[in-house]
């Protein structure tokens, strides 16, 4: 058995000051305050020295971590994840690729999850292929513009779907709905998300089972029906409608999205249905005018934002400076909220039986140390 003392747990609504928390097989069996419960003879005792301790984070959406995509080097990618208190991601991958090197990187990526250092990757979540063409990074490398084939794509679900969380489209784009059909007969409750779009709100309310914007207000279109009118399009959908969650990519200055849209999203969706994500990516593009001074989002080499360079314990630092949102909330952000979208009722939150993934962090939430099914890892920063 595991007993972590001297911490202060982060629940879901509330904060335990001065806590202990105990673990065996992998699992919580229980916590509380340090004056009404004790750490049982001959448990390895880990004191945690006063720091904030909540679940482990969860990143739905992320391309790489540290200098390597998922696809190059996902075991590399997922232990620099680890040690900022990550301890469950769905690599990202993205319409770039072409048909048989995104296969591949399925496989590749499914195969990295069966090894003891891959093991916090629990999925995939596909951005792409058949997202609108007009809209984010590396525009240019995109092999699925065209009509949409599903001698193409079949060989694509018939490999990923099993393994895949989260599938994104563009509703807007013809034919994308046999696409999603042929999914959810291989994969019936496959969540699907919006994305790269410019989908009005009857092409999103089409597909059964849309419930994520992804990376919400970044690489969205308009559509006004009048010049002088801004129109209703993804952004306001995915505001409106109450079983969509909003992704959120918070970085240091709010360049993906301004402080004030942090700020009003969160008022609009509540504290439920805000996920943060890294959408961490390694383009190396120039750095465009304007831009001078950036160190935590990326440029593809046409001039645009190209993800970021965020881990996701740093955007829930960014969510505390941008909206003043507290240590709870930013853990429901980014653990609870993106546990409870994919249905993980063991992870996400500290509780009895809970999975014992766990992160201790300071009040900015620098990560003081991981603990991956109830042990202690050795992290990598």
């Amino acid at each position: 058995m595991l007993a972590l003392i001297n911490a202060h747990l982060i629940l879901p609504d509330h904060v335990i000051p001065d806590g202990i928390l105990l673990a065996e097989n992998g699992r919580i069996v229980d916590f509380g305050e340090m004056r009404s419960l004790e750490a049982p003879p001959g448990a390895e005792v880990v004191d945690a020295g006063g720091a904030f301790v909540g679940p482990g984070l969860v990143d739905i959406h992320t391309h790489s971590g540290g200098v390597s995509w998922f696809y190059d080097d996902p075991l590399d990618a997922a232990q620099f994840h680890l040690g900022h208190g990550t301890t469950s991601l769905l690599p990202a991958l993205y319409f770039n690729l072409p048909q048989p090197e995104l296969i591949g990187a399925v496989k590749k990526v499914r195969r990295a999850s069966e090894d003891p250092r891959g093991r916090v990757i629990r999925g995939l979540y596909m951005e792409g292929p058949y997202l609108n063409p007009k809209f984010g990074a590396d525009q240019e490398n995109n092999p699925w513009r065209g009509e949409i084939d599903s001698k193409m794509y079949r060989p694509l679900i018939e490999e990923a779907a099993a393994f895949t969380q989260i599938w994104c489209v563009a509703p807007e784009r013809p034919g994308v709905l046999g696409f999603v059909a042929d999914v959810k007969k291989k994969a019936p409750g496959m969540i699907f998300a919006v994305a790269h779009s410019e989908a009005s709100p009857e092409q999103i309310d089409a597909i059964d089972n849309l419930r994520v914007g992804t990376h919400h207000t970044n690489a969205t279109g308009d559509l006004p029906k009048y010049p002088e009118c801004r129109g209703v399009c993804v952004d306001e959908t995915v505001n409106y409608r109450d079983d969509i969650y909003a992704e959120l990519i918070c970085d240091s200055r709010g360049i993906h999205v301004d402080p004030m849209m942090l700020r009003l999203v969160l008022k609009i969706k509540g504290k439920d249905k805000v996920i943060l994500i890294s959408d961490a990516c390694v383009f190396n593009g120039p750095v465009p005018p304007g831009y001078d001074g950036v160190n935590d989002i990326n440029f593809d080499f046409s001039g645009q934002i190209a993800g970021s360079k965020l881990t996701l314990n740093v955007a829930c630092r960014n969510m505390l400076k941008h909206t003043g949102a507290s240590l709870v909330d930013v853990f429901r952000f980014a653990s609870l909220n993106p546990a409870t979208l994919l249905g993980w009722k063991d992870r996400g939150r500290i509780r009895r039986g809970a999975v014992a993934d766990l992160v201790m962090v300071d009040h900015w939430m620098n990560v003081q140390g991981v603990l991956l099914d109830g042990k202690l890892q050795e992290r990598r920063v």
